[in-house]
């Protein structure tokens, strides 16, 4: 049981988080890599969870033995990700949390995505003004699942670090909210995003991105 008013403040990453907003991402990393001619497994878009579209698509560009533009492949993305935000759906029992905790808790998003998509995807699940803070990957040198964006975090909100719960949904944000020495919920414990491909069949009814 957690008594959240023991905690100096409550930390929440934003996608597959907040928002069951990952096969849409998926979706959209295809619109990307598919144009490169890149092979890019379901699963291991989900084990680089948390680290920034620019890196990602760089680690692609690099095992691949390609010359990306890096720009203009992360806008490409973006741009095929937001064309489906009206689909995205809160994951309630986190967002639940965040309501019944405005203004008594602070609290911070730590997301290892840009700014203004994050805002845009607090705005449509409804919990854009719940927050005091939010750290982007523009924000921080280091990313997930470096220490450094949670404990920006934690500096931004006058909290202990120790004194600090993270709901997150990556392995890759989990083991940064244990280097910054904060407790964690892993939310995969409650909610899986639907797969495209499940044990090799499609199954997400989600039209693909044009």
């Amino acid at each position: 049981m957690w008594h959240l008013q023991t905690y100096d403040a409550l930390l929440f990453d934003c996608d597959g988080t907040l928002a069951d907003t990952m096969p849409a991402h998926y979706r959209a990393w295809l619109h990307v890599t598919e144009a490169h001619g890149i092979v890019f497994d379901e699963n291991r878009f989900y084990a680089l969870g948390g680290r920034p579209t620019r890196t990602i698509l760089a680690t692609l560009a690099q095992e691949n033995g390609l010359q990306i533009d890096l720009d203009r492949g992360t806008e490409m993305k973006e741009e095929a990700f937001l064309s489906q935000l009206e689909h995205i759906e809160a994951i309630d029992p986190v967002v639940d949390v965040v309501l019944r905790n405005k203004g008594r808790i602070p609290m911070g998003v730590v997301t290892g995505g840009h700014r203004h998509v994050c805002l845009k995807i607090l705005s449509h699940v409804g919990v854009a003004d719940c927050f005091n803070t939010l750290v982007a990957s523009e924000d921080t040198v280091r990313h997930k699942p470096d220490a450094e964006p949670f404990l920006e975090a934690a500096k931004r909100l006058g909290a202990r670090p120790d004194r600090c719960v993270v709901w997150e949904d990556s392995d890759l944000g989990i083991a940064a909210a244990e280097n910054a020495g904060m407790e964690w919920i892993d939310v995969r414990a409650f909610h899986k995003p639907q797969r495209m491909h499940p044990k090799g069949q499609p199954a997400d009814p989600s039209p693909r991105i044009s």
